[in-house]
């Protein structure tokens, strides 16, 4: 273990330590983290403290506006990357191709896509999910608990409706930081899908 991972892994666990938050679960090696419920900008720090408590590095996709002024040198150096909404094809592939080759990938997506409540889900992590064989993991956390954590992982089956069924039932009993900003993990392929 290096140096630098050492001193982010226990600065980590003394920031939970003091904020009263734990982490739990097994880290996947290698997938797409779905992390909800997103309410609140506290969710990116937990998510930045689980994984460097797991001496992981998760390439946590981040709208390009968080890029701005001070605070760009701290996401990029957290593993944070650029994300424009109006392209973001370029984004991704190059991201798919680090998959290939690195021997930990973790691509984090908030599907909410907002912390504010919505309708529906972003279906990006799903098709990248079937595109590239990745499985999908689903990261959360819980604030009545304190915890932040792992979920199960699994290789999205093609019946959106029955993914979706298990990725709800994982959240169901899960609350985030702002809970009248959560939205139900649905997505609109789901009406397509059933009609």
């Amino acid at each position: 273990m290096t140096r630098h991972f050492f001193v982010r892994r226990n600065l980590a666990r003394l920031l939970l330590r003091v904020s009263r938050w734990k982490t739990v679960g097994e880290v996947p090696r290698k997938g797409i983290l779905v992390g909800a419920p997103h309410t609140s900008n506290w969710d990116w720090v937990l998510t930045m403290l689980l994984a460097w408590d797991n001496n992981v590095q998760i390439r946590l996709l981040v709208k390009h506006s968080f890029f701005k002024g001070p605070l760009a040198p701290i996401m990029r150096a957290t593993g944070a990357v650029e994300l424009d909404r109006e392209s973001p094809g370029a984004t991704i592939k190059s991201l798919l191709a680090d998959a290939e080759t690195d021997e930990t990938f973790l691509l984090g997506i908030a599907a909410e896509g907002t912390r504010s409540k919505g309708e529906y889900w972003k279906s990006g992590f799903y098709r990248i999910s079937q595109q590239t064989g990745l499985p999908i993991t689903l990261a959360f956390l819980d604030a009545p608990s304190r915890t932040v954590g792992w979920g199960p992982t699994f290789s999205p089956t093609g019946d959106v409706v029955a993914d979706m069924d298990r990725i709800r039932a994982f959240f169901a009993d899960k609350t985030g930081i702002k809970p009248e900003g959560t939205t139900e993990p649905r997505l609109r392929e789901e009406g397509r899908q059933a009609g």
